[in-house]
């Protein structure tokens, strides 16, 4: 019979590893792949959606990167195409 493996946390070890430089740098490598994929695919009627699409990096008690379009439309034109969606589906594993 196979034995259960336990693993135990260690929270402050989690914290480092969740605030570190070098996970927030790929991170945000991933998200720029995401990025690139949605500004070539993305519907231009006057590039503003396209222009919009950007990578925003924070760090509070673990890293985060979005990709996110500022354009004033954006949510309609996500709506519509999935374009946002759809370049995180093409990244896959990134």
């Amino acid at each position: 019979m196979a034995r259960r493996a336990t693993v135990k946390l260690i929270s402050r070890g989690m914290k480092l590893l969740l605030t570190d430089p070098g996970v927030k740098a790929d991170l945000k490598r991933r998200a720029e792949s995401v990025a690139a994929t949605a500004r070539e695919t993305a519907p231009v009627a006057t590039g503003a959606y396209r222009d919009s699409i950007t990578v925003v990096t924070e760090v509070t008690d673990r890293v985060v990167a979005r990709v996110v379009a500022r354009d004033p439309k954006s949510h309609i034109i996500e709506a519509r195409t999935g374009n946002l969606s759809r370049a995180l589906d093409s990244a896959g594993g990134a």
